[in-house]
């Protein structure tokens, strides 16, 4: 709710630093120039001048701002990363767009190289206040409190009418319990714009932090009936009913939001929560694994908070065992996907699954449950059940086929019944592949999965794009995932799977099926195998990649010879 919303700020105050040059003719530069414009016509606006090479010196960087702004919209910071150093090469003094493209290395997740630009932008103009609130936001985020209120006092000394100026200094002064500092601030925001949702939201928490809880329900109710979907309120709401002891309501809340969205980290870390005050200690945990595990490197300051918590409770509650040697037990869950529902339907996904799951059990794997064709709600009602069972597991592994794809940096596995709209849909229509990492997370030696799901993505042509979602149509996006997890793709990040014609399995799931068999085959070397193979059958067309590793101390083999465990420790 912090960097977002001040993007909006950002893009009309790009056209500031040029007040001075004079338009020539042109509505396309007039357009370009004008800060009031409608966002995306004074886009368009600016890209047909850039397109035309129609612009030199500080119009051209107004011109790279506004295109460099529209990029981390879209969650491209790389492209905008390139373009706003473009527009400061043609006007280093333009500190809106030296501050911009903080903004797009802080959400990169590169802090080092965000606080320098902010100090840059702040050096060259000290009385530029919307640097000082980003820079307090990535000391807010990091838990240094005093540092983000002395930014955020400079924020709002130097743009007093920049709205998220005073709500994050609000929130700030709510973390340190300055309340009434915290409250006045909010009263500051509402002079500026009264309809702004996040006062009420944000105000909710203080006043339940101050056990006000009449004035707390008042502000989120008021909300959450104005904007029934609002769940970032819904969930500040259960946080408050988390705070007055009142669990059930809190429970309610979660619930709410998890069925809208049950990839939604702060409802998985507050159901935890309420999960643990129960005595449910088996679903506290399912729940903040569901809520700890990141594959993306910049959270929103709410849902890194909420990360933590979950990241934190979770070592509190797990057990610290180990599989033993001669007593490993091994699971698996395998899906196939084939039968869309709104895009054409794959006929490999169903087939791949049968044969891997048959290589499986063959492998001496003591459980090994198919599920197919899953819709949204089914698809997360078996990972929950998986999960369970990878508890008490030593090994747990996921294979899944089927379409899957990266949204706005996100990679998601696709329920046959999702429709996807709108590429911001993915959120809560398909699944995030952390939950996935989630179902195994349990597991006390090696957590593996296996995607055979990096194919063209079907809804992209009739789905709509927004401002603040990129689309990428082939395959996954890179992920690091932490220590202990390993992750397969069919095909290297950015690229997309081959389906075989004809009744034929997939390259990938044929060569994986055939590579399992080999006796003493380590896992690391195994995937290593199974790349080339996979690369040579489709003629250098297909390359699988292996994401993090298995931990090193110990090695893993699917087949063992007549002297090896299944689980060499």
């Amino acid at each position: 709710m912090l960097r977002v919303l001040a993007l909006t700020f950002v893009i009309l105050v790009t056209g500031a630093a040029i007040a001075a040059a004079e338009p020539p003719e042109g509505d396309d530069l007039a357009t370009c120039r004008d800060r009031q414009a409608e966002t995306q016509a004074r886009a368009t606006a600016c890209d047909n001048l850039l397109n035309a090479d129609r612009v030199t010196g500080k119009d051209k960087a107004v011109a790279l701002g506004v295109r460099g702004n529209t990029l981390i919209g879209k969650h491209d910071y790389d492209h905008a990363i390139e373009v706003l150093s473009s527009a400061i090469e043609a006007d280093p003094d333009n500190v809106v767009i030296v501050n911009l493209r903080g903004v797009a290395y802080e959400r990169k997740g590169q802090d080092d190289l965000a606080l320098a630009d902010y100090n840059l932008a702040i050096r060259k103009r000290a009385t530029y206040g919307v640097p000082y609130s980003n820079r307090g936001t990535i000391q807010l985020r990091k838990g240094a409190l005093q540092s983000a209120l002395d930014d955020l006092n400079l924020a709002v000394k130097y743009a007093p009418k920049f709205l998220f100026g005073w709500t994050n200094r609000a929130r700030v002064r709510t973390l340190m319990k300055d309340y009434d500092g915290a409250l006045s601030d909010f009263a500051e925001a509402e002079k500026i714009d009264p309809t702004a949702p996040q006062i009420a939201s944000n105000r909710c928490v203080t006043h339940g932090l101050m056990g006000k809880y009449d004035q707390a329900f008042a502000d989120c109710n008021g909300l959450i009936q104005k904007q029934p979907k609002n769940l970032y309120a819904t969930n500040n709401r259960g946080d408050v009913f988390l705070m007055k002891g009142d669990i059930d309501a809190a429970l309610k809340d979660y619930n709410t939001v998890l069925a809208a969205n049950p990839n939604n980290v702060r409802a998985h870390s507050g159901r935890g929560q309420v999960f643990e005050q129960k005595h449910d200690l088996a679903q506290a945990r399912a729940d903040y694994r569901s809520a700890a595990y990141a594959l993306t490197p910049f959270d929103e300051l709410d849902v890194a908070r909420a990360r933590a918590k979950a990241q934190e409770r979770l070592a509190a509650l797990t057990p610290q065992t180990a599989g033993t040697v001669g007593n490993s037990r091994r699971i698996a869950l395998v899906i196939g996907n084939g039968a869309y529902k709104n895009v054409h339907v794959l006929d490999n996904p169903p087939r791949d699954s049968r044969l891997i799951a048959t290589v499986l059990r063959d492998a001496g794997f003591q459980s090994v449950t198919v599920a197919n064709d899953l819709t949204r709600d089914k698809f997360f009602e078996t990972l929950r059940a998986f999960a369970a069972e990878a508890e008490k597991a030593d090994w747990a592994v996921v294979y899944y086929a089927g379409h899957g794809f990266e949204i706005g940096g996100v990679n998601y596995l696709v329920p046959i019944d999702t429709r996807l709209a709108a590429d911001k849909d993915a959120e809560t229509e398909a699944v995030a592949l952390e939950q996935v990492i989630a179902a195994v997370g349990g597991a006390h030696k090696l957590r593996l999965v296996i995607l055979d799901a990096c194919r063209d993505n079907p809804f992209a042509p009739t789905m709509q794009r927004t401002l603040s979602l990129q689309l990428v149509d082939k395959g996954f996006s890179n992920i690091e995932p932490g220590a202990g997890f390993m992750v397969v793709y069919a095909a290297k990040h950015g690229e997309t799977a081959i389906d075989s014609d004809g009744g034929a399995d997939s390259p990938f799931a044929t060569a994986l099926a055939r590579d399992i068999k080999e006796p003493r085959v380590e896992v690391r070397k195994l995937f290593d195998i199974v790349r080339d193979d996979v690369w040579s059958a489709t003629k250098h067309a297909q390359q699988p990649f292996t994401y993090g590793s298995p931990p090193g101390r110990d090695d893993f083999y699917f087949i063992g010879g007549s002297d090896v465990s299944m689980l060499v420790l």
